[in-house]
């Protein structure tokens, strides 16, 4: 191996290293953008809501579609034989339509004291039983968890990696309230 080229791949060694480490510290956007769990006794919890509850919130955006159509300003001129006088006159107009409002949900979740270790690792078993969890079972409540979390809750049109009290009721990991005659 000559001087040259192994400095040259010495240099590309460390070129490639030095993005995986850069790779390596990339925080999770979506983890960071999830909203917090809101205490009924918060002035951010929403109207209603029962002391001793949590709530969380999901946002889903507006969905605004833009359209352009051609308006027609004076029509052609045709003979009867077909013989095109003057193409037709066409101008572009364009306009926004909100296809789907902005819409706001609320939803109870379980309360910080309940998501122990053992409340975690409920979550994560049945979450993989049910094929949407796919890490380690360890009882922690990380990016994993609230993966699956959410493509669990989608499926019941709630995008968020927050569990709902009703998502943790069909899993079977919080009692159902019974109905008193």
């Amino acid at each position: 191996m000559t001087p040259r080229s192994f400095l040259f791949a010495a240099l590309t060694g460390a070129v490639l290293t030095a993005c995986d480490n850069s790779m390596a510290f990339t925080p999770d956007i979506a983890a960071l953008r999830e909203p917090d769990i809101i205490q009924a006794e918060s002035t951010l919890a929403p109207p209603g809501a029962a002391p001793g509850t949590c709530w969380g919130r999901a946002v889903s955006p507006a969905v605004i579609e833009t359209v352009t159509e051609q308006i027609m300003v004076q029509p052609p001129e045709i003979l009867a034989d077909g013989t095109v006088l003057s193409p037709a006159i066409y101008r572009s107009e364009t306009q926004q339509r909100i296809v789907r409002e902005r819409r706001e949900t609320w939803f109870e979740t379980p309360c910080e004291d309940v998501w122990t270790e053992e409340f975690t690792t409920s979550v994560q078993r049945a979450l993989k039983v049910r094929g949407h969890y796919y890490g380690p079972i360890s009882g922690r409540r990380d990016k994993r968890t609230r993966a699956a979390i959410r493509r669990y809750q989608k499926l019941q049109d709630l995008d968020s990696a927050i569990l709902s009290v009703e998502a943790a009721r069909q899993l079977g990991l919080i009692a159902v309230r019974r109905q008193d005659n």
